[in-house]
């Protein structure tokens, strides 16, 4: 058995195998607006949101050009213009209050344009909700909430409109957050069968496993990045070649449903292209 029909039998394995913690699955689950919408419901259900506009998975959200730039795994407005950026989060990095205060930046880049007024900001209230397979903290709270207010008076809040929610799947106290309990077990592989929203996740796991044109697209599109990385370490790759595989990346992201701007940062990153080249071909493959 040659290294890439041995590397196709693990993908189609990992296919199989994928849960709601990983991204990528976590992603095409919430593209289901009922879920998504159930979610958040549950997460802030003093927010009382009865209903979501926009619903993008993978959003890379752009900052200024010497920036780093993040993908959001899932960004949400609602008929309030209320911003909730949700992250699925398996490994414990060790930084991710950092990584939050850099979160929160990068969405307020996305709001405020050129020109605009910083009071447009007050009109756009933002929430990173973060499902964490880790207790961060090490309370075995459900829920960590964070909002800015004054260290000598922490009844007096900013007034930024800005809110950060770390849920904990290792949690041991449910106190705060109940209606999320099943979700948070789930993540464990733990399933509550008379919580509607697990079973509604759970269908949506097994459709979108089920569905070959998903199950196409990610094969494709985890080959085509190995054969890259392949690629990548010799000398003399024919330049035609090497534009084929990235018009077949593209064309596979295409199908999968990503934006022109997740295809093109996706496309920069593993090929290392810029995008004015990436421009071009897109620009190819739509005549």
């Amino acid at each position: 058995m040659d290294s890439r029909t041995q590397y196709l039998k693990q993908l189609e394995q990992q296919w199989e195998n994928l849960t709601i913690t990983n991204d990528i699955m976590f992603g095409m689950v919430m593209e289901n607006e009922q879920i998504c919408l159930e979610l958040i419901q549950r997460s802030l259900p003093e927010l009382n949101i009865k209903s979501i506009s926009k619903v993008i998975p993978q959003k890379q959200v752009n900052g200024p050009i010497s920036s780093r730039t993040i993908r959001v795994d899932i960004f949400v407005r609602d008929d309030c213009q209320r911003t909730f950026a949700i992250e699925m989060q398996v490994a414990n990095r060790h930084n991710l209050p950092f990584r939050l205060r850099y979160y929160q930046q990068q969405i307020d880049f996305d709001i405020l344009n050129v020109g605009d007024s910083y009071e447009k900001l007050g009109g756009y209230p933002t929430y990173v909700i973060m499902f964490c397979d880790f207790d961060y903290f090490g309370f075995g709270w459900s829920k960590y909430e964070f909002e800015n207010r004054c260290l000598d008076n922490p009844e007096l809040k900013l007034g930024d409109k800005r809110r950060i929610i770390i849920f904990n799947a290792k949690a041991t106290k449910f106190h705060g957050s109940m209606k999320l309990r099943g979700f948070l077990q789930l993540m464990e592989n733990t399933v509550d069968e008379k919580d509607q929203l697990v079973s509604d996740i759970q269908a949506e796991v097994k459709r979108i496993r089920e569905d070959p044109i998903r199950r196409h697209g990610f094969m494709k599109y985890e080959l085509d990045l190995m054969d890259a990385r392949s690629e990548g370490h010799k000398a003399g790759v024919e330049e035609g070649k090497r534009t084929g595989k990235i018009e077949g990346t593209i064309d596979t992201l295409q199908q999968l449903g990503y934006s022109q701007a997740q295809i093109i940062a996706e496309v920069e990153k593993t090929y290392g292209i810029s995008k004015t080249q990436i421009m071009d071909l897109l620009d190819g493959l739509s005549k």
